[in-house]
């Protein structure tokens, strides 16, 4: 039943989206951007955040407010302003395509990744390795803390990755946009700096770099270490603050703080980072040693931070029910699927 009902949400929320940018689009046409715009999309950024509450499932209400409540949110804003991707001259379908998904058009110059796109295989190994960890959920009662975070930590990071590069094949294949690649392997990062701005997530990146960082930049004056620390610490700031909507998403409790607090002290470090890094005689580690104390980092302060504000409310036992479900799902599909060929060719034949 609760399955049914979030399918009946899927097009419900799917139909209004698809109506709130129509509006959007039309008005964006007829509107100069600046306040008249922004006027006049104000009752579509106040209504898209409470589509994803329209799901029972954890699952679907953190992607859709993902999309929507993020993504979405952001890319109008750009619109209002008369900034990219967005453009009112854009089909209706690549319109919603492009303001709802967190892909990244891949002539867009900000956002270039030198990573070649993974292919099919690279794509079935982690959704392989992502089932193989959500079996291992079965004994987490006798696993350490420590080890069922670094789970919960690979268990985000495949996810992730495997949401974004449907979305990307969604819109690839219908719209034939051109996209880039979401994620340069993380976990190859030898900085905060390089993990946050040039591997993780890059569509969201880009989005931040150009909502947050370069308008505080803009407005400091536009130049100096000074501005740019003020732009990249205001973007982790930002950063935080949705996250905890997305964490509000998932509990439907009140934000708790720590994932702001969490950005916040990443942008510290990153702003540090940077310092350092200005003055070229100073030491740095090898990259050996440089990309394992990374990962320790990020590890260590999402333990501390990050997950807290899932596990304490029992969200995270809700993602692995979930988890547990689809991938069930899938492999009764596969198994169903193999069974069936042979009775398929026989008939052929």
């Amino acid at each position: 039943m609760a399955a049914a009902g979030d399918l009946r949400a899927l097009v419900a929320v799917a139909a209004a989206t698809t109506a709130s940018m129509f509006y959007a689009r039309s008005a964006a046409r007829r509107l100069r951007p600046g306040l008249p715009r922004l006027a006049a999309f104000l009752p579509v950024l106040a209504f898209l955040p409470c589509l994803p509450l329209a799901f029972r499932a954890l699952h679907p209400r953190v992607i859709s407010g993902f999309f929507l409540a993020w993504v979405a949110e952001f890319r109008l804003l750009l619109l209002a302003a008369g900034h990219g991707p967005l453009s009112p001259s854009l089909p209706l379908p690549s319109f919603v395509a492009v303001a709802t998904f967190p892909v990244t058009l891949q002539n867009n110059p900000t956002t270039k990744s030198t990573n070649p796109k993974p292919g099919p295989t690279a794509y079935a190994v982690k959704a392989a390795l992502l089932a193989t960890i959500v079996s291992m959920y079965r004994y987490r009662a006798e696993m350490s803390e420590h080890l069922l975070l670094t789970l919960y930590s690979l268990h985000v990071y495949l996810a992730l990755e495997l949401v974004l590069a449907c979305a990307a094949a969604a819109a690839r294949g219908l719209l034939g946009l051109d996209l880039a690649p979401q994620f340069d392997r993380p976990y190859l990062s030898s900085s905060l700096r390089d993990f946050w701005a040039r591997r993780w997530n890059l569509s969201v990146s880009a989005l931040l770099r150009q909502c947050v960082h370069r308008p505080v930049r803009a407005g400091l004056g536009g130049g100096g270490p000074a501005a740019h620390a003020a732009g990249m610490l205001a973007s982790f700031v930002v950063s935080g603050l949705m996250h905890e909507a997305m964490f509000a998403y998932a509990t439907l409790r009140p934000p708790t703080g720590e994932a702001t607090a969490f950005f916040a002290l990443h942008g510290a470090c990153a702003v540090a980072e940077g310092w350092w890094a200005a003055h070229a005689r100073w030491p740095r580690p090898p990259r050996a040693v440089a990309t394992p104390l990374t990962l320790a980092f990020v590890l260590v302060t999402g333990f501390w931070l990050f997950f807290p504000p899932i596990t304490r409310p029992g969200a995270d036992k809700q993602v692995v029910a979930e988890s547990e479900a689809i991938v069930a799902f899938v492999r009764n599909a596969m198994g169903w699927a193999l069974g069936s060929a042979p009775s398929v060719f026989s008939i052929s034949s």
